[in-house]
């Protein structure tokens, strides 16, 4: 998967939005106002950081070589996967996919509804 492919995906998350809050280089990418992904697009490796079960980020990790632990983040919930690593596409698109639920999980019941509600 290329960094546009990445994009793209993110994009067709249901009320995605990209932002760029940190800097010019770092695509935030939010779904109800909260991050689910960060694309940084001046590193020579591509990754993208995402939000995960704190289980599964830890199997992830222990299953391959290019998922980490994200780097200043906090390290019990989100992962880095280097999109050039032994993780297929399709499962960086699940983590995509599972980063969203997680975020969505974490707001009020309202919220959760109201997002639901409109994309589903």
């Amino acid at each position: 998967m290329d960094i546009e492919e990445l994009f793209d995906y993110c994009m067709s998350i249901p009320g995605a939005e990209a932002t760029t809050p940190f800097d010019d280089v770092t695509i935030v990418m939010k779904v109800m106002g909260k991050m689910f992904a960060l694309i940084p697009t001046d590193n020579e490796r591509f990754s993208i950081t995402l939000k995960c079960d704190p289980e599964k980020a830890i199997l992830l990790r222990e299953s391959y070589e290019c998922v980490e632990s994200a780097y200043h983040m906090n390290k019990t919930y989100w992962n880095t996967i280097f999109l050039d690593g032994d993780l297929p596409d399709s499962e960086i698109k699940v983590c995509i996919d599972n980063s969203v639920e997680e975020v969505i999980k974490k707001l009020p019941k309202k919220l959760q509804r109201e997002y639901y509600g409109t994309f589903k």
